[in-house]
């Protein structure tokens, strides 16, 4: 509010100076006084940095875009604006155009028209970088000396500028021509058009430039975003979004030959999953297996640093490999005979199992079976940055499937989505998950959305042993595509590597978190997400209802909207899966998936309406051959 009300008290001001000429000697507004004294404000901007937005220290800065209408300044100011703010960092573009329907609406195109619009921008950028809110200001500003005194005025306040020169050639600034500006020049419409019949005089020493003819937007922003990081306005880099952990292809040979003469661990599949997850970004911007800070605040504040991080990824290790590794640099991590990664500069604390399993869980009985992996595992935790050597493959016939994040991205470019909803689930679709799945799809649709895809995604690293396994799942998720319950040009069926934990509502936000980084923009969550019955009772561990209100509340998940739905049950009557009515239960009967197992077990068929029957033969044949005392795990 603060920064509408500065816009409202200078705009006025200027609007009432617009009943006199700037130039008149007479207009007392046009004279300097000695009268008017500066006020110095009792909120130092030390106070302001700590309080403001979510993420703590003063950031009040002005990064002044310049270049030929068509370059591409607003597309990148309002695409950093966006980042900015879905991060809890302040931020405000103010927009040449924007200006002139309000602050500047009196002003026309002449040199001293053009001077005065961007001293008034200056001015505004200046007080926004004041208040602390990072000023994103894209102005043609085709004078030299106009954007000098911009970047004066800050320097003189103590304020850091950045200029960026988007340096668009001509000709591509007219293909483009998105307001119809360029054509209505070359006719002979408008006059004193930059670049056309008004002089352009491209910065001298600017701070960045940007080839927009050259790079994406998403690469352009990128590329101010690391300026920043570079400057010290933000905390760390975000270049896509995701944050991969790979070693880059001229220095894997060197890498891989390092790696052979460290100390090695042999680590476990669940760690090499763990490896996975973050070598390809999933957890980004986690560097590797958590330090002890990190884990600290992962498991007190569900957060790194200001990112939602619910589950801790750590790597256990017994007391002997502790002592043996202890003095170590750095560490081989090896699996099968295969070396994966170095860990880099280790650090070695107290693996506080009950504690864990207490905040992560909500209980510490052996019964569940990952507090049960927990309690088995080592007495100590190692965490350090991983440089890892190689993509993590189990050639197991569905390595296709196993998409990163920057494939995902890549992939919806392609299908040329404007909305990405993502599904999580670790069981067999049946035709209630269909619906939800579908009525998102619809609702989209009726939001205005063109071509939402779905990102169907399966969770594939451990889970317990009563659980369907992975290759089942895909085959019988395959099935639902081919039968068109889900529609297969508009989803993309994908695996994601994490291994479950069972922790419900804390879990659900890992979840989601993780599809974060893969472009979604929107995240299904049901009834008891990543829930379990309690080992002793056999009720519901966490409240069905918890994992959709806590996923709605949850802090740093600001970018991606949550859907939540009503639980779907078979409908007797309809012969169908449809929302459960309370006011008609009798209508309803919830199949649970053990009865889902005895039926397929005995090769029996389910209600019709509840799953297609492709689908439902995979599941049957599965539980089938199990029964005969074979497992295709």
């Amino acid at each position: 509010r603060t920064f509408y009300i500065y816009f409202l008290v200078v705009n006025l001001c200027f609007r009432f100076t617009t009943h006199f000429p700037f130039n008149c000697n007479h207009c007392v507004f046009a004279q300097k006084t000695s009268d008017v004294v500066f006020q110095t404000h009792k909120v130092t901007r030390d106070r302001r940095g700590r309080i403001l937005g979510h993420k703590a220290g003063f950031r009040g800065c002005t990064i002044w875009f310049t270049g030929l209408s068509g370059a591409g300044k607003t597309t990148i100011a309002f695409g950093i604006e966006d980042y900015l703010c879905s991060q809890g960092i302040p931020s405000y573009a103010l927009d040449g155009d924007n200006l002139r329907h309000g602050l500047c609406s009196n002003l026309n195109f002449s040199p001293t028209d053009r001077e005065e619009n961007i001293r008034r921008a200056a001015e505004v950028s200046k007080l926004f970088a004041d208040s602390g809110v990072i000023a994103l200001t894209s102005l043609i500003s085709p004078y030299e000396k106009d954007r000098q005194y911009a970047k004066r005025i800050h320097d003189e306040s103590g304020l850091l500028f950045i200029e960026c020169f988007v340096d668009t050639p001509l000709e591509v600034c007219e293909k483009r021509d998105t307001k119809g500006l360029y054509k209505r020049a070359r006719a002979g419409d408008i006059k004193g058009l930059t670049g056309i019949d008004s002089p352009y005089e491209k910065p001298k020493n600017p701070d960045l430039v940007l080839k927009t003819s050259e790079l994406s937007p998403e690469q352009c922003m990128n590329q101010v975003i690391n300026l920043l990081v570079a400057k010290g306005v933000l905390i760390k880099p975000a270049t896509s979004g995701v944050q991969e952990l790979f070693v880059a292809p001229e220095l894997v040979d060197e890498k891989k030959k390092e790696a052979e003469n460290l100390p090695s661990l042999e680590i476990t599949q669940i760690d090499l999953q763990w490896v996975q997850v973050l070598s390809e970004g999933w957890a980004t911007p986690l560097q590797g297996f958590m330090r002890e800070n990190e884990y600290l605040q992962c498991i007190h504040f569900g957060m790194i640093n200001d990112d939602n991080q619910t589950i801790p990824i750590v790597l256990a290790i017994t007391d002997a490999d502790k002592e043996r590794l202890e003095n170590a640099s750095a560490i081989t991590l090896r699996y099968n005979g295969t070396n994966y990664a170095i860990l880099r500069n280790p650090e070695f604390y107290e693996h506080r199992k009950e504690e864990r399993c207490a905040r992560t869980f909500g209980t510490c009985n052996s019964g569940h079976p990952t507090v049960k992996l927990i309690l088995e595992s080592g007495d100590w935790l190692v965490g350090g940055e991983l440089e890892v050597l190689q993509k993590v493959t189990w050639n197991d016939g569905l390595d296709e499937y196993r998409l990163t994040p920057l494939e995902l991205k890549k992939r919806f470019k392609e299908m040329d989505c404007d909305a990405v909803f993502a599904f999580q689930l670790r069981n067999p679709i049946h035709n209630g998950h269909a619906l939800l799945m579908q009525d998102t799809h619809k609702k989209l649709i009726e939001r205005g959305y063109k071509k939402p895809v779905l990102l169907l995604h399966p969770l594939g690293g451990w889970t317990k042993d009563d659980d369907v396994p992975l290759n089942v799942r895909i085959e019988q998720h395959k099935a639902i595509l081919q039968e068109n319950v889900l529609s297969p040009e508009n989803t993309v069926l994908a695996i994601f590597p994490s291994p479950m934990s069972y922790a419900g509502p804390t879990e659900v936000q890992w979840h989601c978190k993780a599809r974060l980084v893969t472009g979604a923009t929107f995240y299904i969550v049901g009834r008891d997400p990543a829930g379990i019955p309690h080992p002793t009772t056999g009720r519901d561990l966490y409240d069905a209802t918890h994992g959709q209100r806590v996923l709605s509340m949850a802090p740093g998940l600001r970018k991606i909207e949550i859907i939540p739905f009503k639980v779907a049950a078979y409908n007797k009557k309809q012969q169908k899966m449809t929302y459960f009515d309370p006011q008609s239960k009798e209508d309803f009967e919830f199949i649970s998936g053990t009865k889902m197992r005895t039926l397929a077990k005995k090769g029996e068929e389910p209600p019709k309406g509840f799953m297609s029957p492709k689908a439902w033969n995979v599941l049957s044949e599965y539980y089938c051959t199990l029964s005969n005392g074979s497992d295709s795990r």
